[in-house]
């Protein structure tokens, strides 16, 4: 899409404009996310998610009619203002769980993230300009000719569309206040003499035990040591997983000579949709029974020793594949073989490593991301603070998005311009996240094994205990 723009001076820079291009939703979304969350403790969550899905509707058709690269990045940017649902929806599944599930219900967040992601990505590069791709059904349709990439968006406004008729129709306010003068009311309800002394004295403990809820801590407070720590690792970590987010689809259309792979738009969006039929199946099933067998820290620790070897291990596909290719060209002039085999053997073989690889990069995934939301849940001290935990987690991740694609961009476009030895040629970018994530894996050996156990729901069960 970047190259169709030609804003690029040579397709080396390529990569630049397109970490532009994705890092514009993230840093648009951090100046507006804690307003968002503020305006839905005002007026409801309800609403709040409501006007983020009629704004991604709006961008995604902005998105899709765009013919420049500089309209494009303003349909990024409207996208980023409008979409204050992440912290919003975090906020909805406290109030609709309870201690025994709420982890669980957490867990659900990444794996709506991972299929959107994944899903999305697939879409956009089976459907990407499709009177190319699939001319005997789009050919003679001028409007995606015009438009290569409107069908994607459309389908992205379709799924939007269902969004906002299901929260239309469907969706219950999960913000409840009771008024305070009708609590007044009832406390102070005519009693019968015999019953006013217990009244009074339930009265009196109804008021202590919410006026103790009330008191928020202070950020110091909350801001403990091990806080600090699972922050400080989720930050390392997802910056390398942001890194490699955007790397991937740039590494695949790369040519060989560059050390990419050389793939079509519909070959990146085949390889991807491979990853989200696995993490269908990591987040439903495989992830709760390892969790309950290991923890949500030792999973955490499972994931990042996972992500390192495969992330040194991606770039030598493109050795791989140039090493294969010399081999077909030269077996065809010797061999007794017809000439197809070698070319359906080559790719067969590439294909098949690299699903490997891209499953056992999805499995790390899911396992990292999936344990930190469930370490963050778990740290904050009381419900009350279980927004502040989320909102500051929601707040690193945010900026990891907005550094991992630029950083990638960057350090792709340095290395492939400079004719330097490994690890500073085109495997660069794929070390730089290995050593994140290795250095996150070594900070996440100092978070105590406390971080598995809900403190909120103890807290709870403790003081429901004392009274």
């Amino acid at each position: 899409m970047v190259a169709d723009f030609n804003v690029a001076k040579s397709p080396k820079d390529i990569a630049f404009y397109a970490s532009l291009l994705a890092a514009a939703f993230p840093i648009c979304q951090m100046m507006t996310i804690m307003y968002w969350s503020r305006l839905s403790d005002r007026i409801g969550r309800r609403p709040v998610l409501m006007i983020g899905l009629f704004g991604y509707l709006v961008s995604f058709l902005m998105f899709g009619i765009c013919r420049s690269f500089y309209w494009a990045l303003f349909a990024r940017c409207i996208n980023g203002l409008l979409a204050g649902n992440v912290a919003v929806i975090k906020s909805v599944f406290a109030e609709i769980s309870d201690d025994t599930n709420r982890p669980r219900m957490m867990a659900l967040l990444p794996l709506m993230w991972n299929l959107g992601s994944v899903g999305g990505a697939a879409i956009g590069g089976i459907f990407a300009d499709p009177t190319h791709q699939y001319p005997r059904i789009f050919g003679h349709m001028e409007i995606f000719r015009v438009f290569p990439y409107l069908l994607p968006c459309l389908i992205g406004c379709s799924i939007t569309v269902f969004g906002l008729v299901m929260g239309i129709f469907k969706m219950e306010e999960t913000l409840v206040r009771e008024p305070a003068s009708q609590t007044m009311d009832t406390r102070m309800s005519p009693t019968s003499p015999s019953s006013s002394t217990s009244t009074l004295a339930t009265e009196s403990t109804q008021l202590l035990t919410e006026s103790a809820q009330q008191k928020q801590r202070s950020m110091r407070e909350l801001l403990t040591p091990t806080v600090v720590r699972v922050m400080a690792t989720n930050v390392v970590m997802g910056l390398g997983v942001a890194m490699s987010d955007q790397a991937y689809p740039i590494f695949a259309a790369s040519d060989l000579s560059d050390g990419g792979l050389g793939f079509a738009a519909r070959g990146i969006g085949f390889s991807l949709a491979v990853s989200g039929v696995a993490v269908m199946y990591l987040q439903l099933v495989a992830y709760p029974k390892l969790e309950r067998k290991y923890g949500a820290l030792d999973c955490y620790q499972r994931g990042q020793r996972m992500l390192i070897p495969v992330y040194l291990a991606i770039p030598f596909l493109s050795l791989l594949t140039s090493r294969l290719k010399e081999s077909i060209d030269a077996s065809t002039h010797i061999s007794s073989l017809p000439s197809w085999m070698p070319h359906v053997l080559g790719e067969y073989t590439l294909w098949l490593l690299l699903v490997l690889l891209l499953l056992a990069r999805t499995t790390g995934t899911v396992l990292a991301f999936t344990s930190i939301n469930l370490l963050t849940v778990n740290l904050a001290p009381s419900k009350s603070e279980l927004g502040f935990m989320n909102g500051t987690q929601q707040l690193a991740m945010t900026t990891t998005r907005i550094a991992g694609p630029i950083m990638a961009g960057v350090i792709w476009t340095w290395s492939i311009k400079h004719s330097l030895p490994y690890p500073f040629n085109s495997h660069m970018v794929w070390v730089v996240c290995a050593a994140l994530t290795a250095l996150s894996l070594r900070m996440s050996h100092k978070i105590p094994e406390s971080v598995n156990t809900f403190a909120a729901g103890n807290n709870k069960r403790d003081t429901a205990n004392d009274v």
